[in-house]
């Protein structure tokens, strides 16, 4: 499958990411076209790497119901939330996107190598603003969230402990103005206490689906 670039100034670069200030010059994509992905409505799903059973079951839930309604379903690749809310989408035979922190010949995390390979063949979207072979760096991984962010109509958090990457999202999200949506967790719980703090900063809680 050839990687496809797409630069700023084409009809297949998304205007949604003109909402940032430091949009990228140009993509880079695998799969199906992203523009044919962003005609349905877009819901980025985030949080822990760390999941737990219950981040896990409300991400599964919602990333279900959410592609049984047509929603294309946007998140990282990452381990935890990123690839459940991935998985959860293809096994209701939903569309989904992944934005990379690295090249799109050189997946990352590389132990989501088969994942990957799963949303191309299943109709899905891998997306990078790096070069073919980038290794990530840590700063990637926070630029990886503004795209995510910029891809969707809204950001759901299922869960996200305080000093999650996924509140860099969640930030992005609300500087250019997007809804944020938040799972509540257990009090005691600090894989939650992200997504709590959230709801408490004015995210809307979301409890059903």
């Amino acid at each position: 499958m050839k990687i496809v670039k797409i630069k700023n100034n084409s009809g297949e670069y998304p205007e949604r990411l003109g909402y940032l200030s430091d949009a990228p010059v140009s993509l880079s994509m695998l799969g199906k076209s992203l523009k044919e992905q962003l005609d349905s409505p877009v819901l980025a799903i985030v949080g822990s790497r760390k999941a737990t059973s219950y981040g896990r079951g409300v991400t599964e839930d919602f990333a279900t119901a959410a592609a049984r309604w047509g929603i294309c379903i946007v998140s990282g690749l990452a381990l935890g939330i990123d690839s459940i809310a991935h998985t959860a989408t293809l096994n209701a035979s939903g569309k989904t996107i992944a934005v990379l922190p690295s090249g799109l010949n050189n997946i990352y995390p590389a132990s989501h190598r088969s994942l990957a390979k799963r949303i191309l063949v299943e109709n899905g979207t891998l997306v990078s603003e790096y070069p073919d072979d980038f290794i990530p760096r840590r700063e990637s991984f926070i630029q990886r969230n503004r795209i995510i962010a910029a891809l969707s109509d809204a950001l759901l958090v299922t869960e996200a402990a305080e000093r999650s990457g996924s509140l860099y999202t969640a930030r992005f999200a609300l500087e250019i103005g997007k809804p944020v949506l938040a799972v509540p967790g257990n009090i005691n719980s600090p894989t939650s206490s992200g997504t709590n703090n959230l709801i408490k900063s004015g995210a809307i809680l979301v409890n059903s689906e």
